[in-house]
């Protein structure tokens, strides 16, 4: 066969370890040059575009699209040399996916940890004999570790068979010994039904297990649909647990007056210059940095770090989770460029396509939940980072101020809460609080952010 060129499964994050097969950019028999997009990756942290570094012909693919958890280094495809006959490449012989990238069809037996919608053989009801009537937690009990209670009398009231009776029975199994509870020869005497319950029993006769879930009706107990989770969602869920176990968070919180910010958003609106109150939020919170580096800090579980650029993370909700791109040296940007940078920032990671270096690094965070309605809220830090700032929607007030000649009158301002998550160890409660000081006078005095 015709010797090929291997593509192998990339590392587009530093985290990486794995990586699923969204999409294939090219077929079989597709001329590649370098640089040409090969294929579309979801990595721990986003969908990424993978290039190819080499030149030829797509030969072979040994990955096809929807394969999960694909190793690093893993053999993806061939390529071959322009002019060779790309059908006769020679396919390696450990070019056999990993038993952990794409799990195997399921085995003809059945899964013990699928729970079955069908009944035992010993549950199904015969006519003539008694029917056990089961509590809910019995009934779950029963199906899951496939226990027959027909021939075990219920100690429950009315007969019914209860979940002390059934984790009895389990436990019987369990040890590997014959119940020794009595069988079922007639009713007790005790357990006999009034003729009113008897009638009620009949016509409304309880099963003894769940049917199967139809739609429009209620889900049979023990039911559940399994949602797979992506490879951002579990990231996601270990670097919040590591951040809420790892790290001594601390709140404060302020509330800012920003009817200045939004008198100068409409006036630059007037020129056709729009900007969101985010934005003015992210410059703020920039000049503030810059003022204040002792925040502009990372810990990287030794020492504190104090970074030299201001680079602003911004949470932005996707449909495959929450990722932060980052707005480079903020506190040099103006509002209209900090603007552009993060309507086109925003775009790109709803759309999957953030390259590694717009999301990796950041010195600082702003989650703004305020679109949502959300008065206020405390986030989560993002590590190495060292704070995180959660910003509320705007609300009207009324507040008492003095005039000129000091008198008392009530006004309505709008009113926004800003909380600061700080990490304890690098930010102190003086120094957060300083901070919040700051970053209010600069946003309720917008003027101020066009002398940094």
């Amino acid at each position: 066969g015709t010797p090929g060129i291997k593509v192998l499964m990339p590392a587009l994050s530093p985290t990486m370890e794995e990586g699923n097969i969204v999409k294939w950019l090219k077929k079989e028999g597709d001329t590649v040059n370098v640089g040409d997009a090969l294929c579309e990756i979801e990595t721990d942290k986003a969908v990424v575009t993978m290039e190819s570094s080499d030149e030829g012909v797509l030969a072979k693919i040994l990955v096809e699209e929807g394969s999960k958890n694909v190793r690093l280094g893993s053999l993806i495809g061939l390529l071959v040399e322009e002019g060779q006959d790309w059908k006769q490449v020679e396919i390696p012989a450990d070019a056999g996916v990993p038993s952990s990238v794409a799990p195997p069809a399921p085995a003809p037996a059945p899964a013990p940890a699928a729970p079955s919608v069908s009944a035992p053989p010993k549950l199904q009801h015969h006519p003539g004999k008694l029917q056990v009537r089961l509590s809910p937690a019995a009934r779950n009990i029963l199906e899951t570790h496939g226990l027959d209670p027909s021939n075990v009398t219920p100690t429950g009231p009315r007969g019914i068979f209860t979940k002390e009776d059934a984790l009895k029975l389990l436990q019987e199994k369990q040890k590997g010994k014959p119940s020794e509870l009595k069988p079922v020869v007639s009713p007790a005497p005790a357990a006999v039904p009034s003729p009113s319950q008897a009638a009620a029993v009949a016509s409304y006769p309880r099963p003894a297990i769940p049917p199967v879930s139809t739609p429009g009706q209620p889900a049979a107990p023990g039911t559940f649909t399994e949602i797979p989770a992506s490879n951002i969602r579990r990231v996601i869920a270990k670097r919040l647990t590591e951040s809420k176990t790892t790290i001594p968070h601390a709140y404060a919180a302020a509330d800012c007056v920003i009817d200045a910010v939004l008198k100068l958003r409409k006036e630059l609106a007037k020129d056709d210059i729009k900007v969101s109150v985010n934005d003015f939020i992210i410059k703020a919170t920039a000049v503030t940095l810059k003022q204040m580096p002792d925040v502009n800090v990372t810990w990287d579980g030794e020492a504190c770090r104090r970074l030299q650029s201001i680079d602003i993370s911004i949470a932005v909700a996707t449909d495959r989770g929450l990722i932060t791109p980052i707005i480079k040296d903020a506190a040099a940007k103006g509002i209209q460029e900090i603007a552009a940078s993060a309507k086109a920032l925003a775009k790109k990671a709803r759309d999957g396509k953030l390259l590694p270096e717009e999301y990796q690094g950041g010195s600082f965070s702003i989650s703004n939940l305020g679109m949502f309605g959300i008065s206020g809220f405390t986030a989560v830090i993002n590590p190495p980072q060292a704070c995180i700032l959660a910003v509320g929607r705007a609300r009207p007030e009324l507040r008492i101020v003095e005039d000129e000649e000091g008198n008392e009158k009530l006004e309505q301002h709008q009113l926004m809460t800003v909380t600061l998550s700080s990490d304890g160890r690098v930010v102190d409660d003086e120094l957060a609080s300083k901070f919040l000081e700051t970053l209010k006078a600069n946003i309720e005095n917008p003027m101020r952010l066009a002398l940094n």
